[in-house]
Formats: C-alpha cells, structure tokens, sequence
C-alpha cells in the first residue's frame, strides 16, 4: 500500500506540473491584455507599462512560470489582479460552497442513475428498459441551463417548492443537485445497465440461482457489487467535474462557488483566478481517481493495487 499511494502521489505531482505548464502557456499566448482590465480605458502607454512591469508580465515566458512555480510550491496561488486578495483566500471562501453542491449532485446522480439502470437490466428487453433508456438519452442531451431553467419554472415558479436561486439552507440546494444530478444519471443509467447484465451473465450468479436464492439477495449481494465498479471510477472523474464544470448550474442558480469565480475571472482576465482555479480542479480530478482505486479493493477484494 505504502509503495502504491508513493507512486500514485508522484504520478499526481507530474500530472499537476503538466496542468500547470499547459494552463499557464495557454494563458500567456491568450490575446486578451489583463493590463488592459486593470488599467482601465483612459489609461496611458506609460501607465500600462509601469502596470506590466509590476506584476511581471513583461518577462519571458519561462521566467514568469519560474516565478509563479516557485510561488505555488510554497502554497502560494498567486494575488488577484482586479479583487486585491489572496487566490487562496478567494478559492477558499468559495469552495465549502461547490463541495457541498457537489456532494449532493453525487448523490442525486447516483440515487437516479443507478435505480434506472439496475431496474432497466432487470427488465432487459422490455417496454420498461426501452423508456428508460431513452430517458437517460434526454438526460444526457439535455443542455444544463435548459434543465436548470426548467426546474426553475416548475418547483420554483409554479409550485413555489423552492426559492429561486441563493445560497444557505437546503431548499437552495435541491433545484442545482438535481440539474446536475439528471444530466449525470444519463450516463450512470446507461453504464449500471450494460455492467449489470454482464454480471448477470455469469457463472456464479447461476449458480446462486440453482442453490435457491432469492432474486433480490442475488441482485444486491452477489451481482451489485461487481457491476458497480465502473461506477466508481466514474465517480472519481466526477469529483473533478463538479468542482470546476458546473459554472452554468451556479450561474443560473445564483449558486457562489468556485466556478462562478472561474467564470467571472475569465471575464475579466483575471489571470491568476483563472490558474487557482484550474489547479484546484485538478488536485480534485487526482485525488478523486485515487480514492476511487482506494475503495475498489474493499468493494471486490480481488482487486490488488499495484
């Protein structure tokens, strides 16, 4: 184990090097001037230079990511341009926010995805099956503020259920789980139904039949655990998405994450938001994929990490 997490934690550093180096050149060669935002439009071409050379956007290439590795090492993201605070200060303001509305989109996927996919295995071939996996289609095509707004309408609008956008108790946060938990459970649904009938195609599920089992003890204790491991993994990955992908959700929702802040420093080239962010997604993205290797093994104890 401890060989394992010391070679994953190395992958992990190297994957965060190559994020950083990308982001950062991406960001470099992007035509719009964060000067330009700072400066403002009256400015003159002696103050943008004196504005550049401050924040040391006029060196090379190499010497600005130097600068800004060494800074990041010692835990430092870096200063916003246009807030005048701490990018850590700012991510962390915001992140108990995107955590807590990405454990509940998790959990709501999940809640969705696997019942369809479970119930559409079990019914494989039917009228049932057919309508449950055409509904997981339109959940997966659906565009996020289509469904977001949608909801909106109906449970907040209409019915008044819910209020229509905010944050602080848990009835702002069931209307942007649920957007994010509908277009999540199309692809769960599908993967839980594929993997279960799989499963449910092998030799000891038959043989647990011949000794007499009931179908539900076969369906929960012997099959389910086998056909969920590709749902792990999936939710590794999801971690990370949640974290920096649901910019849409939080915008339509007035939701006050991390990626409402990635999307309004992109408005305003606010450079170093941007790389905090893009980072911060990133360790989520590593550390999600790690857990979910993590909990396989306890899940099939076949399963050797290595």
């Amino acid at each position: 184990m401890a060989v394992y997490l010391a070679r994953r934690l190395f992958q992990a550093v190297l994957i965060l090097l190559g994020v950083s180096l990308v982001t950062f050149a991406l960001l470099y060669l992007l035509p719009a001037d964060p000067v330009r935002q700072i400066a403002g439009r009256t400015a003159s071409p002696a103050q943008i230079a004196s504005i550049r050379a401050q924040l040391g956007l006029d060196q090379h290439f190499l010497v600005q990511y130097w600068r800004y590795l060494s800074a990041l090492v010692q835990g430092d993201l870096g200063r916003s341009y246009l807030q005048r605070s701490e990018v850590a200060d700012l991510i962390g303001a915001r992140l108990p926010a995107s955590l807590l509305l990405m454990a509940a989109a998790i959990a709501a996927e999940l809640c969705i995805g696997l019942s369809m996919g479970l119930f559409a295995a079990v019914r494989r071939g039917t009228a049932t099956d057919q309508a449950l996996m055409v509904t997981s289609f339109v959940g997966v095509s659906a565009p996020q503020f289509v469904v977001g707004l949608l909801l909106l309408y109906v449970f907040a609008y209409q019915l008044g259920w819910f209020p229509i956008g905010g944050y602080g108790t848990w009835r702002h946060l069931v209307l942007p789980a649920l957007t994010l938990g509908i277009l999540g459970a199309g692809w769960y649904s599908r993967m839980m139904r594929s993997s279960m009938i799989e499963v449910l195609r092998q030799d000891y599920i038959r043989t647990a039949r011949a000794k007499g089992l009931s179908g539900a003890t076969i369906l929960f204790r012997h099959a389910l655990p086998n056909a969920i491991l590709p749902v792990i993994a999936m939710i590794g990955i999801d971690i990370g998405l949640f974290m920096s992908g649901i910019v849409v959700v939080e915008g339509v929702f007035g939701w006050p994450g991390i990626g409402q802040l990635a999307w309004q420093a992109i408005q305003r080239v606010d450079l170093p938001i941007i790389m905090g962010v893009t980072l911060v997604s990133a360790v989520a993205i590593v550390l999600g994929n790690l857990l979910a290797d993590l909990v396989s093994p306890l899940i099939d104890p076949r399963i050797k990490l290595r």
